[in-house]
């Protein structure tokens, strides 16, 4: 019997520190209505030095994980798609592992640039229906606003941080993550990059001099490129999911320029009450940014069951990725503040990891000590 991959948990981390358009005007030379004019956004959220990726994994990953009501340890996987790693390694995803008590689950991240929540949602969603793993934690996190170069205004205004999670579980009942399609173009790695800070060009006083460590665009060709594969893609998960575009209840598209989002519309012919766009508060957060979209459409009853899902990402690789999600979950939102037992519960998720860090350090002093009197020469 085929298992299905279905969304029973959603959740978001939104950084409550913001940037408007008028406060870049005072940084480069733009204005609210160049950046509005071209972009759709008005303000984005930047994150402070304590708000990391796993730091806004981890509070979006605890709210998807309290909606499903599910007890962590039963987690098989944690996927964090992301571009902006906590580090080189480990791995984001493991550090949410730890984070939220999900003592089962393997970790790892995935780069796909923007396009990474739909990678990670479809990779999800094929380990469910194989049956290797039964419920997979899919995040996408983002601090971009450390890779930007806030002196270059074709950048800066575009991008902003947070985080959004989604948990999956496996079902008999058909429904949930119904198609996926991917895809990529090497050929067009180059207008969307950070040059530096990988084996090519290891960091150096030469890559920090000439900014090869911040986010490089071509505007001009990666706009191109959207406005041709979002429709594309989103007319080819369609037909996957043996659907007609009549059926669509919800277009989320990635949130990175409103034109785009438009030119997509229009091609689809998809009236705007089915379009979901909240890009004018958020900029463009990436990996995060779907996840986010889907968070913000379930609280404003956008979303029900039953509903026909169709969500579109792309971005650097090139890449892009398409879901086709037959909306399965009871409607109900995440908790305004976590409850008290689950305070304590993450507590002592906290404590138990200084602990296993502590007994690791022991452990190793114990061995150098032991080491250190077999060596030593008998007393004559």
């Amino acid at each position: 019997m085929p298992r299905y991959a279905h969304i029973t948990g959603w959740g978001k981390y939104i950084p409550p520190g913001i940037l408007t358009n008028h406060d870049l005007a005072k940084m480069v030379n733009t204005s609210d209505e160049w950046i509005r004019e071209r972009t759709g956004i008005a303000e984005r959220h930047i994150a402070t030095a304590k708000e990391t990726t796993a730091f806004m994994a981890i509070h979006a990953a605890r709210d998807a994980v309290e909606v499903a009501d599910m007890d962590p340890a039963k987690i098989d996987l944690i996927i964090v798609a992301t571009a902006t790693p906590e580090h080189c390694f480990p791995a984001t995803a493991c550090l949410v592992q730890d984070a939220i008590g999900a003592t089962r689950a393997g970790g790892f991240d995935l780069s796909a640039g923007c396009s990474g929540f739909g990678y990670a949602l479809a990779t999800a969603t094929g380990m469910i229906r194989s049956g290797m793993h039964n419920a997979v934690l899919v995040i996408g996190s983002e601090t971009l606003s450390q890779l930007l170069d806030w002196d270059d205004r074709g950048t800066c205004i575009l991008f902003g941080d947070g985080a959004g999670a989604v948990l999956l579980q496996g079902k008999d009942e058909p429904g949930g993550v119904l198609a996926t399609s991917l895809g990529s173009d090497g050929s067009g790695g180059d207008l969307l990059i950070v040059p530096a800070g990988g084996s090519k060009h290891p960091a150096s006083v030469e890559t920090v001099t000439n900014k090869m460590h911040y986010v490089r665009m071509n505007g001009r060709e990666v706009y191109r490129f959207a406005t041709r594969v979002v429709a594309s893609a989103a007319r080819q998960v369609v037909q996957q999911a043996g659907w007609t575009f009549d059926k669509i209840d919800l277009f989320i598209p990635h949130q990175a320029n409103v034109r785009i989002i438009d030119s997509a519309a229009k091609a689809l012919k998809l009236p705007p009450e089915k379009v979901f766009v909240n890009l004018e508060r958020y900029g463009n957060t990436s990996a995060a940014s779907i996840p986010i979209a889907l968070c913000e459409a379930i609280d404003a009853n956008k979303v029900n069951p039953g509903d026909h899902l169709v969500m579109v990402g792309f971005g650097a690789g090139l890449t892009w990725a398409a879901c086709a999600v037959q909306w399965s979950a009871p409607k109900r939102r995440a908790l305004a503040a976590p409850r008290a037992f689950t305070r304590l519960r993450y507590g002592w998720f906290g404590l138990r990891s200084l602990l296993s860090k502590l007994f690791r350090h022991l452990d190793a002093l114990l061995s150098r000590i032991i080491d250190f009197i077999e060596r030593r020469p008998p007393a004559v």
